[in-house]
Formats: C-alpha cells, sequence, structure tokens
C-alpha cells in the first residue's frame, strides 16, 4: 500500500509541476499587464514595479493552485486507468476510496495552505501594494517644471527659476492670496520633501512678505518648511482581522471572503468528480477527460462568483453541500457502484 501511495504521488506531483508553471506563467502575465498599466498615471522604475509583482504574488498563487490540482489528480488517476494499472488495482482488492484517502492529505493540505494565503497573507500584500500606489501617485501630483509658470503647491502659486542636478531648485517664488492679504515669499533655494506621503517644501535663505491694505510685513529665514499641503492617506492595520472587519471597502471585501473560501475548499470537495473522471475503462469508455474537467471547472467557479450577491454567505456552505452532493451521486452511479 506504501509503494501505491507513493507511486500515485509521484504521478501527482509531476503533473502538477507542470501545469502548475504554465498556468502561473499565463497569471504572471496577466498581472505584469495589469501592473504596467499603472505606468500611465504613475512613473515607477523596474524595481519597483517587480516589487508590485510581489505584491500581487500571493493572489496569483490562490488562483492557479487550486485549478493546478483538480487538473494534476484528475490527469495522475487517467494515467493509471490509460496504463490499465487500474484494473489491477481493482482485481487485488483495492477499492477507488483508497485511492481517495490518498488524494484527500494533499488536498486538505492545500486548503488550508489557500485559506491562510488570503486570510492571512492577503490583507499585508493587498495593504503594502495600495499604499505603494498612493505614495506614487502623491509624488506625481506635485509635478514641477523649472523656468514655467503654472506650477502649484496647495494654495500656493510656485515659480522655480532653475532645476539643480541634486534635485532642488533655485531662484524660488510662491504667492499665496487670502482673502484679507497677500503672502511673496522669495528663496534663493528649495528642496522637495516626502515623508510617509506627506510633501513638504524646504525653502532656504530667502524672505517673506505680507501685505493688506493697512500692514506690511517683512521676515527674513535661513530655512523655511511649509507642509501638510498633500496628505496621501495610507492604509494601516495591526492584525488580518481588522483588515477584513474594517468598514472600508466592506462590501468587495464581503465578496472576496465568500468566492476565496469556496475557492480554497475546491480541491477537497472535488476529489469524487476526480475519481468519476478520471478512473475509465479505455477499453469499453470513451474518455472525456479534459471536456469533464473544464465543465467542472467552470460549473464550480461559477457557481462560487455569482451566487454571492444573491445568498450573501449563505452561499458558501450552499454551494459547498450541493458540490458535494452532486459529485458524490457522479462517483456513485459511475465508480463506485461499479468497482
Amino acid at each position: 500500500m506504501d509503494r501505491l501511495r507513493k507511486y500515485i504521488i509521484s504521478n501527482l506531483s509531476s503533473y502538477f509541476l507542470s501545469i502548475f508553471i504554465s498556468l502561473f506563467a499565463i497569471a504572471s502575465v496577466v498581472f505584469l499587464v495589469k501592473i504596467a498599466t499603472y505606468t500611465a498615471v504613475i512613473e515607477v522604475s523596474v524595481a519597483e514595479l517587480l516589487k508590485l509583482f510581489v505584491f500581487m504574488l500571493p493572489e496569483v498563487l490562490f488562483y492557479t493552485l487550486p485549478v493546478t490540482f483538480f487538473i494534476a489528480a484528475t490527469l495522475a488517476l487517467f494515467k493509471i486507468s490509460n496504463d490499465n494499472e487500474i484494473i489491477v488495482l481493482f482485481s487485488l482488492g483495492i477499492k477507488p476510496s483508497f485511492l481517495l484517502k490518498i488524494l484527500f492529505r494533499p488536498a486538505l493540505l492545500l486548503t488550508i495552505t489557500l485559506l491562510f494565503d488570503f486570510l492571512v497573507i492577503f490583507p499585508h500584500a493587498k495593504v503594502l501594494s495600495a499604499n505603494m500606489l498612493t505614495y506614487k501617485r502623491s509624488e506625481a501630483k506635485f509635478n514641477l517644471a523649472a523656468s514655467e509658470f503654472g506650477n502649484s503647491f496647495g494654495d500656493w502659486l510656485l515659480y522655480l527659476g532653475k532645476d539643480n542636478k541634486d534635485g532642488s531648485y533655485s531662484k524660488v517664488f510662491l504667492f499665496n492670496k487670502k482673502a484679507s492679504k497677500e503672502i511673496l515669499i522669495e528663496a534663493k533655494k528649495a528642496k522637495i520633501l516626502n515623508h510617509a506621503g506627506l510633501l513638504k517644501l524646504q525653502l532656504l535663505e530667502g524672505e517673506g512678505y505680507t501685505y493688506s491694505k493697512t500692514d506690511l510685513s517683512q521676515i527674513n529665514f535661513k530655512s523655511m518648511i511649509i507642509n501638510d499641503t498633500f496628505k496621501t492617506d495610507l492604509d494601516t492595520y495591526r492584525k488580518p482581522l481588522d483588515y477584513w472587519r474594517s468598514p472600508e471597502r466592506a462590501k468587495a471585501k464581503k465578496k472576496m471572503l465568500i468566492r476565496n473560501t469556496l475557492l480554497s475548499f475546491f480541491p477537497i470537495l472535488s476529489l469524487f468528480m476526480v475519481a468519476a473522471i478520471g478512473i475509465v475503462q479505455v477499453r469499453y469508455q470513451k474518455s472525456k477527460v479534459y471536456l469533464y474537467m473544464f465543465l467542472s471547472i467552470l460549473v464550480y467557479y461559477a457557481s462560487s462568483l455569482s451566487l454571492h450577491s444573491k445568498l450573501g454567505y449563505y452561499a458558501v456552505p450552499t454551494v459547498m453541500v450541493f458540490w458535494s452532493v452532486v459529485t458524490y451521486f457522479i462517483y456513485r452511479k459511475t465508480i463506485a457502484k461499479r468497482y
């Protein structure tokens, strides 16, 4: 029995690896194209693109692993059937249920991994990715050009005389007109500071004038900082539970929670269907294994993605019970009753 277990797991592993590499490559290209669309709004380097891809990696793995296991497990049993080894096993008194027990352990391990992935890792990756994009958008809002009018920094009109190589600016003028007075600031040099999404403008060696109809005042300064102009709100959370319970994007999180829970249990819930599709008599049955695999994945994923809007959280037990009963009935009619 131990040799049989190792033999089936070996077949499962070889199919799983080859299928996973293909699906992962396709999914990665899709997500990289999605990431590349951000460059139309913000300026990111190659290193930052790779960083964004790492943040999306848990999502890529989540959507590829369940499908990979289902296809690999089905093809592993189909290979044994196609080589007529399944007939020998059943002739020796081995039941189809024993084959399902062998596949149950990797299916359970994968389900636990998927649940941990989207419940714990997802929130961390999502927050980091969103904060990084928000941070880059805040930088894009502050796009200054030297020797041009029309620059602004919040309520301030800004003119920059020269763009230095070290990232600073020379001959800087700021103007702010309020209800009762006007403010004019002149500085020899200015630098842009960005601390945790808060943009600051540091002015060096300048003069400031405040004047109204009745008053005129002047100050000289060596350093002045104008801040709180652009404030970037970055998401923070302490625990994954805080992320799922927070009111922000509550509807989207509810949808994700229902959908991902169902997809996480797909490997375990589909074991009966794996046996029903993969175990065939090659001499007497015209196998349509690829068609049945496609239809099974389509029905389960369509149910998981569509019923949440009508049933809410009740969609989780509804789909799980329905899929388990239907697949067990198919398994009993096609496999258990015959072998």
